[in-house]
């Protein structure tokens, strides 16, 4: 399938590597025309600075959208306007309201939309669902979980911290990808409590955000997306009535991924123990690539699709409300 990037930062040229076997790079676009002939040129790929020119090749079947948060939802929409499907990259818009339009077009234009949650697919998430799904935990009873970068020099000043550009700070940043997992393992949240707040960066947004989310069935979650965290952190543990299961990592500068399932016995006392380490190279934004291309020759919904962006940003949205943020006024 021909495929067509727009924005070729870091993720963009993440996903560049990772198309597999099912896809062909066609062109990608960038407002800096000299990074994208870059990420084009070992393709032999059609580079452009018009993201619009992109999508007028008829030879594009996919669109992959990785620039900056205030022109995700905008450029999914043309897209899907375009009769392109898309891998929009996470969170999909800078607000829940923004991404309405988004969900009705795809609908009415049967387009697939994927969005970039690409951390169902690490191995040790892989294992803790197949796990849960398996239902040797018991009823599950809650979520503890911490998402964390300690930033850099000068991370105040740059794209991430001016609202109009990326629509809030860490709450919408690393906190779409808890909200997300999360609701992976234990459903949708009815209630919503939580607090971003701007600790230590001198930036109109957040720079850490509180999660204490509730399902109909009583299951909480309770989350932390943190960019005073010093040293980066992935941290997640799903308790079940019958045995907990704990992950740590992500590879590179978030450490080993590993996952530990701790068993319970008939007479309590300490668990049962079985660990899987991987130390291996992620493969998670292949995965995640190669399972969009079976959702559109299967014509199947794709399994992280724009209503999980929806659910996660109604969470930010209600979150940044209460804690006095109002990022796109």
């Amino acid at each position: 399938m021909g495929v067509g990037i727009i924005g070729c930062g870091l993720i963009g040229q993440k996903r560049a590597s990772n198309l597999g076997p099912g896809g062909n790079l066609v062109a990608c676009a960038d407002v800096n025309l000299p990074r994208a002939e870059q990420l084009a040129l070992p393709f032999r790929a059609q580079a452009f600075s018009s993201w619009r020119e992109l999508l007028a090749l008829p030879q594009i079947d996919i669109v992959i959208i990785a620039t900056l948060h205030d022109s995700l939802a905008e450029i999914t929409l043309a897209a899907i306007a375009a009769g392109k499907h898309v891998l929009v990259e996470k969170p999909a818009a800078r607000s829940a309201s923004e991404l309405e339009p988004v969900i009705a077009a795809a609908k009415t234009n049967n387009i697939k939309v994927r969005v970039g949650f690409n951390h169902r697919y690490h191995r040790s998430l892989q294992k803790a669902k197949s796990i849960v799904d398996s239902g040797v935990l018991g009823d599950l009873m809650f979520i503890r979980a911490r998402y964390g970068h300690g930033a850099r020099l000068g991370y105040d000043k740059e794209w991430r911290a001016n609202p109009q550009l990326s629509g809030g700070g860490e709450l919408i940043d690393q906190g779409p990808h808890l909200i997300d997992l999360s609701r992976w393992f234990i459903g949708d949240f009815s209630e919503v409590q939580g607090f971003a707040h701007t600790y230590y960066w001198d930036m109109p947004v957040d720079d850490n955000g509180f999660m204490l989310l509730k399902t109909a069935k009583q299951q909480v979650a309770f989350l932390h997306a943190s960019c005073t965290e010093w040293k980066n952190l992935f941290s997640m543990e799903i308790y079940g009535k019958d045995g907990k299961l704990d992950l740590s990592g992500l590879g590179g500068s978030y450490g080993l991924e590993k996952l530990t399932y701790y068993k319970m016995l008939p007479q309590m006392g300490p668990p049962e123990t079985i660990s899987w380490e991987y130390p291996m190279a992620d493969d998670s934004w292949a995965l995640e690539m190669a399972e969009f291309y079976q959702d559109i020759h299967e014509n199947r919904e794709p399994a992280a699709g724009l209503h999980d962006a929806y659910q996660a940003l109604k969470i930010i949205d209600q979150i940044y409300k209460d804690s006095g943020y109002d990022h796109l006024a």
